[in-house]
């Protein structure tokens, strides 16, 4: 499904208590990663979900700071991460494109975490902002959905293994 094509993101109904998320946000591109992050909360907020915010310095770090939650003394239900890497003149492009999606794959498998993924990763800045869009399509919100029914699913398999 292309983007321009994309219906607008619904938040999914979550059984038991509201959860909690860290929303983690590369600002490089502030305008697109604000409006990517307005489109979470949005989803967030619909699905009575509480969040925090976390600004890393780029898309690099998001895994990094996301294994650092774990290890801190707030329990966060899920994970979104958020952030734009738009091509360059060189490769770097490409390793971070790369090593970015692989570290968010990496901790959420490693630490079974729901995670949703809202990182652009885009040849201009045009491209982007179709993705980040106020009203409509918007990764952000996209990303927020996914978490929010990794945590439906976490949840459901829980029950489950607890006989409930």
């Amino acid at each position: 499904m292309s983007t321009a094509d994309a219906p607008e993101t619904e938040a999914p109904k979550i059984e038991g208590p509201p959860p909690h998320l860290l929303v983690v946000r590369a600002p490089y591109y502030r305008e697109i990663v604000d409006a990517l992050a307005a489109g979470a909360e949005r989803v967030l907020r619909a699905a009575g979900a509480s969040f925090e915010n976390l600004d890393v310095a780029g898309a690099f770090e998001l895994a990094q700071a996301i294994r650092l939650a774990l290890r801190g003394t707030t329990h966060h239900d899920g994970f979104v991460a958020l952030g734009c890497v738009v091509r360059g003149e060189t490769d770097h492009y490409e390793h971070i494109c790369r090593e970015a999606m692989a570290g968010l794959m990496h901790v959420a498998l490693q630490f079974g975490l729901a995670l949703g993924t809202g990182l652009l990763t885009v040849d201009r800045l045009d491209q982007a902002r179709a993705r980040a869009r106020p009203e409509g399509p918007n990764k952000g919100a996209e990303a927020a959905r996914a978490a929010l029914l990794q945590i439906a699913a976490a949840r459901r398999f829980a029950a489950a293994r607890a006989g409930g």
